[in-house]
């Protein structure tokens, strides 16, 4: 799909349809208005168009213009990123349902024409092909806007790390097994102008990473360890961002079996290490001046002979013991190895996600991402991310209290505090591995998938937090920026 900027008159287009996002209990564009021959105005006096978030209006004719669709596209009373991003998306997907080849957006002087573009990257996704596709009819969306090209490639390259987390998470298991996730891995990696290097059963092994091993043990797929590293030129490598995501590419639950109906979505439990891959894919093209690794720690939990076993204590990478009261919290098992060994390679900053606990989804249900961390300042850095981005978070508490929720009589902890604050005591368990760096803690179990067709959203992966995350490094690096101006300011 082709996304261009056009900031001349849209008539002059020759497009298939045209969508026009609009503010609840505002007048239409007098000019525009009258251009469509008070159709908008029309209506709104007659009441069928009140500019609700999400809705979507579908006109078969434009008066006297050759567009066959109009679509009006509601953004609510006070339009947030989310709302730009949505509405754009909705377009994309209401085109191609109408089979249009082509798209035009008008949009305000307001908009912002990056969410924007993001939407429709986000919107032209389709699933990975295995059933029958038909053409994808929209080749062509075109922003009606005054911006810069550069602006709408910036957001493709996002998109594209958004669809490559969904495409990835929409994969069935029996062909994204820890060995297919870390070679895909490496490739998008190699792709995107990153270092890769993969740590196989044996360099694990070597390493002592005993609770990645305990929880891959039980399946005949060893489990992987995958680096991807972003380094600037002229890095002083003082300030570095380590992400690490959880790809347990299947979760029977283990010796502690998953009932049927809970097992059957289980290929989504890599959603953490696919939209760390996809956010560290954006980043290496966007290129910005932070250096970022990202750690992947890939595993399947399967029951066999030598699976692990609840009672079982497993020594992790920093000589802590865990006793094993549920093999079907693994998790936090394979991520404790990950924070431990990302904690060694000298960085300052610290974010893990994971489709960790059901509790998370009982709590926040798909509204918002459940969050956690040591530190006030990477914990308002990634909210402020996810506001400039439309995706939402919600700190949880990790009072001193709960830590006798993960307290173990013969080990230094257990791996499950029970169905007391769930959430909490799984990062609680976490908390024990980063070593004091700044930390941050996102459980996605909720919002990395859709149940449901709305809008712009369809069934299945939803590529949170990708966006967060690229915004976050691109953040961090403007940070770094006004630091060093301020500090050469200084020293004159």
């Amino acid at each position: 799909m082709n996304i261009t900027i056009h900031s001349g008159n849209w008539e002059e287009l020759q497009v298939d349809a045209l969508a026009i996002p609009l503010t609840a209990g505002t007048s239409p564009d007098s000019a525009l208005d009258a251009r469509l021959g008070g159709l908008l105005s029309e209506l709104i006096e007659n009441g069928e168009w009140n500019g609700k978030a999400g809705d979507c209006t579908l006109i078969h004719r434009v008066p006297d213009t050759a567009v066959k669709r109009l679509f009006l596209l509601g953004l609510g009373e006070a339009p947030m990123p989310r709302h730009w991003f949505a509405a754009a998306g909705q377009a994309v997907r209401q085109a191609a349902k109408a089979q249009c080849r082509s798209v035009a957006l008008l949009l305000p002087d307001e908009a912002p024409a990056r969410l924007v573009a993001e939407g429709v990257g986000y919107g032209s996704h389709r699933p990975s092909g295995y059933q029958e596709q038909k053409e994808w009819p929209v080749m062509e969306v075109i922003l009606v806007a005054a911006g810069e090209q550069s602006t709408v490639d910036h957001a493709a390259i996002t998109a594209d790390g958004i669809n490559l987390a969904r495409e990835l998470v929409e994969m069935p298991a029996n062909d994204l097994g820890p060995e297919e996730f870390a070679m895909r891995a490496a490739q998008e990696g190699a792709q995107a102008g990153l270092e890769v290097e993969v740590l196989d059963e044996n360099a694990l092994d070597e390493m002592g990473a005993g609770a990645i091993l305990a929880v891959g043990q039980g399946s005949v797929r060893p489990p992987r360890l995958v680096r991807l590293s972003w380094v600037p030129e002229n890095s002083d490598n003082t300030d570095h961002l380590f992400l690490v995501g959880k790809g347990i590419t299947f979760d029977t639950g283990g010796l502690s079996l998953k009932p049927a109906n809970s097992m059957e979505k289980m290929k989504y439990d890599m959603g953490g290490a696919a939209t760390m891959l996809g956010a560290i894919a954006a980043i290496g093209r966007l290129k910005p001046s932070v250096r970022i690794s990202c750690l992947l720690v890939m595993a399947e939990n399967m029951p066999s002979g030598k699976a692990s076993r609840p009672g079982d204590i497993v020594t992790t990478m920093s000589g802590q013991t865990v006793e094993i009261l549920n093999t079907d919290a693994e998790g936090r098992l394979v991520l404790a190895d990950a924070l431990c060994y990302a904690r060694k390679q000298g960085i300052t900053r610290l974010v893990d996600v994971a489709t960790l606990t059901g509790a998370m989804v009982t709590t926040l249900g798909k509204a918002c991402t459940g969050m956690m961390g040591n530190d006030d300042t990477l914990v308002q850095q990634t909210i402020d991310a996810g506001k400039k981005t439309g995706e939402k978070f919600w700190e949880l508490p990790m009072f001193d209290e709960y830590k006798d929720l993960i307290k173990s009589d013969v080990a230094d902890m257990k791996n499950s505090g029970g169905r007391q604050a769930g959430s909490i005591s799984a990062a609680l368990l976490l908390a024990e591995f980063v070593d004091g760096a700044a930390w941050v803690h996102l459980d996605i179990a909720g919002t990395s998938t859709s149940d449901k067709v709305s809008g712009y959203l369809v069934k299945g992966a939803s590529g949170v937090p990708v966006r967060t995350l690229a915004q976050l490094a691109s953040d961090l690096a403007d940070a770094g920026a006004a630091k060093k101006s301020k500090s050469k300011a200084k020293a004159k």
